[in-house]
């Protein structure tokens, strides 16, 4: 318990007698693989993950998710030039793209000569892109308790209407993200990533932010530290997170997600 947590927060501060089990150490031990060996995954492992996936919460049981799975090497290579030519698309051997898809629910509202108005609206677009995340952190942690890695691809919103293109969806589905899966290279694996103290995230009753500052001026140190054992040179969380937000031209082409996802029938009402 406290080595996982001294991996996860960089100190070993935690309240005596808090619970704890093999699946919350798992839990702590996740990190992002981004090599992957060229080793097929086994028999059946897509439809384990997708049981595990269709297990989550899903709003109103309206399931408004669907799941695209990938392993052809071209097309694969297309998503990746796509996607900020991420190499580790093309090396994992499977690459899923978890979509928002309200159509399968249109095409029943068409056999029954009914037409539905709720998808114009913002909430439709975040109940399914909900939907769609909450499946695929269950088969993140289906895959990670059967040896495997992921990293999760953002990246597939930046040339998006070319994404949509490329897979041949259909009005009312939007690609969330994508999800590389294998086996990671054990020659390049990536340590655990510190994250925000608590105290940072956790709220009781009411938003407030009494000593934030201090407890990120420490977080940026832990970071800072945690990059340079990996040999990297980034700047601290503060200042990459600022940075990250600070203009549209670090979208990368999200700037036009809006008028894309309209032309997919979500209007964003």
């Amino acid at each position: 318990m406290s080595s996982s947590l001294n991996r996860r927060y960089r100190h070993g501060e935690w309240p005596q007698g808090a619970p704890w089990n093999e699946i919350i150490e798992s839990l702590l031990q996740h990190t992002s693989v981004r090599s992957y060996l060229d080793k097929p995954l086994p028999e059946g492992t897509l439809h384990t993950l997708l049981a595990a996936a269709q297990s989550a919460a899903t709003s109103s049981n309206l399931q408004a998710w669907s799941l695209l799975a990938i392993e052809d090497p071209a097309r694969k290579a297309r998503l990746a030039e796509l996607a900020g030519n991420q190499a580790h698309i093309r090396q994992a051997p499977l690459f899923l793209v978890w979509l928002a898809d309200l159509s399968r629910i249109d095409r029943q509202a068409q056999r029954q000569d009914i037409e539905l108005g709720a998808p114009a609206y913002l909430d439709s677009l975040l109940v399914s892109s909900i939907d769609a995340a909450l499946a695929a952190q269950n088969a993140v942690v289906a895959l990670e308790s059967l040896g495997l890695g992921s990293v999760y691809i953002g990246a597939l919103r930046n040339n998006l209407a070319a994404v949509i293109d490329e897979l041949q969806l259909p009005p009312l589905v939007f690609p969330v993200f994508g999800l590389c899966v294998g086996y990671a290279d054990p020659t390049r694996q990536a340590a655990v990533k510190p994250r925000l103290p608590q105290q940072v995230v956790l709220h009781r009753e009411t938003y407030g932010q009494p000593v934030e500052q201090q407890l990120v001026d420490d977080y940026d140190q832990h970071i800072a530290a945690f990059y340079r054992e990996q040999g990297l040179s980034t700047p601290s969380w503060s200042q990459q997170a600022v940075e990250r937000l600070r203009s549209i031209h670090t979208l990368n082409g999200r700037e036009h997600i809006s008028a894309v996802l309209k032309d997919q029938r979500f209007e964003q009402k």
